[in-house]
C-alpha cells in the first residue's frame, strides 16, 4: 500500500448519536496529517451514486452536538451486488481516494470486508450503532446515549403512569447487546421491554 493522499469517510445504516463527532475527529486528524478528506453523502449508496464531497476543517466545526449524521445514511440493496460495487469503485477511482472509513453497524463492516477483497482498497471501521453488538468494542458510538435517553423517557412515562395508576407497556428499538451477539454464542434474546406500574 503506498503513502494515503486522499480519504474518504462515510456513515452506513442506521444513525446514532456521535456519528458527527467521530466524522469531525477524522476529518482533523487527516487534515493534520495532509491528507485530503471526502465526506460521501447516504453511506454506500452515495457511493455508488457519486455523491462526493470535499471536506475542510471549517466544515466540520459545530456540529459535536448535533444527533444524526451530517454525511446522511442510507442502506443500499445496490452495494449488495457486484455490480453495484464495481460501480462503486470506479467512482472512488476517479477520485483518486486511497483508503475508506465507514462508521457504522455489523452490515456496514461486512459491507467493507467484501468491498475491500474484491477491489484491494483499505477500509478502517468505527463502530457506531445503538445495537452495541459489535465484536472487539465495549461500547460502540451511541450506545450511551441511546441508553440514558430510554432511561430519562421511561422516568417521565412513568410519572404518568402513576399519576393516572395505569400499567404502560413500552418498547424500545434495538437488538441484543454485546458482543456475544456478533458471534452467536448465545441464542437471540427477545426485544426489551418494561412494565411500568
Amino acid at each position: 500500500m503506498s503513502v494515503i493522499k486522499k480519504l474518504a469517510v462515510l456513515t452506513s445504516g442506521g444513525d446514532a448519536p456521535g456519528m458527527n463527532a467521530a466524522i469531525r475527529a477524522v476529518v482533523r486528524a487527516a487534515i493534520f496529517r495532509g491528507i485530503e478528506v471526502v465526506g460521501i453523502r447516504r453511506g454506500y449508496q452515495g457511493m455508488i451514486e457519486h455523491d462526493f464531497l470535499p471536506l475542510q476543517s471549517k466544515d466540520v466545526s459545530n456540529i459535536i452536538q448535533r444527533g444524526g449524521t451530517i454525511l446522511c445514511t442510507a442502506r443500499s440493496k445496490d452495494f449488495k451486488t457486484v455490480e453495484g460495487r464495481r460501480k462503486a469503485f470506479r467512482n472512488l477511482e476517479k477520485e483518486k481516494i486511497d483508503a475508506c472509513v465507514v462508521i457504522g453497524g455489523d452490515g456496514s463492516f461486512n459491507g467493507a470486508a467484501v468491498f475491500s477483497e474484491e477491489h484491494d482498497i483499505p477500509f478502517v471501521g468505527i463502530p457506531g450503532t445503538i445495537d452495541n453488538d459489535l465484536f472487539g468494542t465495549d461500547y460502540t458510538i451511541g450506545y450511551d446515549t441511546a441508553l440514558n435517553t430510554i432511561v430519562e423517557a421511561v422516568d417521565r412515562i412513568r410519572d404518568t403512569a402513576s399519576s393516572h395508576e395505569r400499567l404502560f407497556f413500552i418498547e424500545v428499538m434495538g437488538r441484543g447487546a454485546g458482543f456475544w451477539h456478533s458471534i452467536q454464542v448465545l441464542p437471540q434474546v427477545p426485544k426489551p421491554f418494561c412494565f411500568l406500574k
